[in-house]
Parts: structure tokens; C-alpha cells; sequence
């Protein structure tokens, strides 16, 4: 029997990857960390450990703690500058600092969310093709056999 197929599938290399496990899974932030030099890991370890504690609420109320010591001087000197000064260099800096933090965190949170769950969604609909594929030529056989048999002289 001579190859009837009317379309012959190839799959994208994304596909390729996917069927055979490379790249598995998402991308997680310790992907994107460096592995190079001793130092590279070093630096990258304390900016996320600096990060995640100054990232915090507690250390925003801390640092609001900090900023409310000065405020009786600001307060004292009667100039309109050295409050405003207070206001902007001490409390703010030192208070949205962390508040900023958190709130990236909150939002990174979410992203992260989102991005596993497009992730899944797109294995799923993987998965999906490649059993649209397997029906598909099933019934590619099936045609196959009916325009054989439509083919064959009957006696």
C-alpha cells in the first residue's frame, strides 16, 4: 500500500523539546542565578538575602521607628526646610524603601502565579495537539484502507 497520506506532520522544535523533557517545567528565579565564579554566587546570595529582609513590613515599621527619632529635631528647629528635609530624606526614603519592596513582592507573587499556570495551560494544550495528531492518523489509516478497497477491482 503506497503512502496516502495528504499531510505528513512535522513538529516545531518547541514541540520537539517539550515531548522529549528538555527545558522542563517553567523558569524559576534560581535558574537565572549566576553559576560562575565563587564571588558571582556570593554576590547574588547576599543581594537576595539584603532583598528579602528589607522586603518586609517589619523592617518598614523598623526603619518608620528609626525616621520618628529625628522628627522631634526637625520639629525644634522651626525651619520649614529642615521638615521638609525630614519628610523626604528620612521618613519617606527610609519607609517606602521596604513598603516598595514588599509590594514588588506581592506583584512578583502574582506574576509568578500567572506564568505556571500559562505554562500548564500550554503543556495541556500540548497534549491536546498531540492526541488530535494520533486521531488524525488513525483516520489517515482508515481513509487509507476504504480508498484501497474502492481501488481494488472487484471480481
Amino acid at each position: 500500500m503506497a503512502d496516502t497520506a495528504i499531510y505528513r506532520y512535522i513538529p516545531h522544535h518547541r514541540t520537539k523539546e517539550r515531548l522529549s523533557g528538555e527545558g522542563a517545567g517553567p523558569v524559576h528565579v534560581t535558574d537565572q542565578l549566576p553559576k560562575g565564579t565563587t564571588l558571582a554566587r556570593f554576590n547574588a546570595w547576599f543581594a537576595v538575602k539584603v532583598t528579602t529582609s528589607v522586603g518586609t513590613m517589619w523592617c518598614a515599621y523598623a526603619f518608620a521607628a528609626l525616621a520618628f527619632v529625628s522628627l522631634p529635631s526637625a520639629i525644634i528647629s522651626h525651619s520649614p526646610v529642615i521638615l521638609v528635609s525630614w519628610i523626604s530624606q528620612t521618613f519617606l526614603q527610609l519607609v517606602l524603601l521596604s513598603v516598595i519592596i514588599v509590594g514588588q513582592n506581592v506583584l512578583a507573587a502574582a506574576a509568578d502565579k500567572r506564568s505556571e499556570a500559562t505554562y500548564n495551560d500550554a503543556v495541556a494544550v500540548l497534549h491536546e495537539v498531540v492526541k488530535i495528531q494520533e486521531h488524525l492518523a488513525g483516520q489517515d489509516k482508515v481513509l487509507a484502507g476504504l480508498v484501497n478497497k474502492l481501488e481494488t477491482p472487484h471480481d
